[in-house]
């Protein structure tokens, strides 16, 4: 006897029909949230790299300056898996898909740490975001090219670094935040039952 002929009300996953997510609805949401954040980029860059509004009151003369995140070295999302760290200590983090047409970057999480070496190493909802996105661009046209970018620069105390975050989310709008999920919305996540 098979297990399905034991539990006859209960159907097998093979039965189940799969719930994927529109392939253009989703390129669509794409180049939303890219353009959105490219008219950011334009609109805000100083000629220098920084954006002018990424500062902190009390951290110096004229605070910290965060850089364009494209302008920081990229590194695998497995990074944390290396023998040795490439960083370590406070930082901000941007995860970056570069999968669009015309190798145009879209922004999708900025966080912060005060171990940019440890941070990514256990659970993390962008994690599970990550998961559905590629997931759901690997079963269409096109695959997302992620990465991870470290601005190392970033203060040591907690306070003034979730500032910065905070400056930063509301800046470029990333759609894995949680500040700007309700914005963007989800269209590679199952809708709920």
């Amino acid at each position: 006897m098979r297990q399905g002929e034991l539990f006859p009300s209960v159907r097998s996953e093979a039965a189940l029909p799969e719930w994927r997510p529109d392939d253009g609805a989703l390129q669509a949401w794409r180049e939303r949230v890219a353009a959105f954040q490219h008219d950011r980029r334009r609109d805000s860059s100083t000629g220098q790299g920084c954006l002018p509004l990424s500062t902190v009151p009390g951290e110096g003369a004229g605070g910290a300056a965060v850089p364009d995140p494209l302008l920081l070295a990229p590194l695998a999302l497995q990074f944390w898996r290396w023998p040795v760290p490439a960083h370590s200590g406070p930082a901000l983090y941007f995860v970056i898909d570069h999968g669009l047409a015309g190798d145009r970057p879209l922004l999708l999480y900025v966080g912060e740490t005060a171990h940019a070496d440890r941070r990514w190493k256990g659970d993390h909802d962008c994690k599970a975001y990550l998961a559905d996105y590629g997931e759901s661009l690997s079963r269409g046209s096109a695959p997302a090219r992620l990465s991870i970018r470290f601005w190392c620069d970033a203060p040591a105390l907690g306070r003034q670094r979730r500032q910065l975050e905070q400056q930063q989310i509301r800046h470029w709008q990333p759609p894995f935040n949680k500040e700007c999920r309700e914005r963007w919305q989800t269209p590679f996540q199952k809708p709920p039952d």
